[in-house]
């Protein structure tokens, strides 16, 4: 696939272990004229994950890997990558952690989305957290991965206003939709589009 600007797409797999929301929007996305990627293949850690019927819908490949034998499914996966000519991952609520190995094949590669401000609450449960620590804002964050936990280096954010009513399920909808916004921009951002 070719841009209008004459530079070829880059070949996208996306990670997902749940519904796929923001998978949905990169896929829209993937189809813009703008965009500097095409998804070529979506990749899951759970067979039930609701996300996976967006490939039959839109016709991308997919692979489950249930990652019990982390090593061999890495394996295995960086060689369906390679087969698939896989240039470049985003990691879209991936809910395993990928080894440094893994992680130095594709150096500087692959993006993920983390539901708040990092470097705060790292980790799972963010939003959460937020709440209990009574913080006034929290957000999203769109980062390069490298071998620590939602450390790499930072490409976007946006910052979500909690109100005195939110619960866990009212922020995380919020932010959610700030998700869904922020992650093409950052990959536009990428490659300085």
């Amino acid at each position: 696939m070719v841009l209008s600007t004459g530079i070829n797409r880059i070949r996208t797999a996306v990670f997902i272990s749940g519904t796929g929301s923001n998978l949905k929007s990169l896929v829209k996305f993937s189809k813009t004229k703008l965009s500097p990627i095409s998804i070529e293949f979506i990749v899951s850690n759970n067979s039930k994950a609701k996300g996976l019927n967006y490939a039959k819908k839109f016709k991308i490949k997919k692979k489950v890997l249930n990652f019990k034998n982390k090593k061999l499914s890495e394996n295995n996966l960086l060689s369906i990558l390679k087969k698939n000519n896989i240039e470049m991952i985003c990691l879209a609520g991936f809910m395993k952690i990928l080894s440094k190995n893994f992680i130095k094949k594709f150096k500087g590669k692959i993006l993920n989305i983390h539901p708040s401000l990092l470097p705060k609450y790292k980790g799972l449960n963010t939003h959460q957290r937020v709440l209990n620590n009574k913080e006034k804002y929290s957000g999203c964050t769109v980062h390069f991965v490298n071998a620590r936990l939602d450390s790499g280096k930072i490409i976007l954010q946006k910052k979500v206003k909690i109100s005195k009513k939110d619960t866990e399920i009212s922020l995380a909808k919020k932010i959610l939709v700030q998700e869904h916004k922020l992650y093409p921009k950052a990959i536009l951002k990428v490659f300085n589009l």
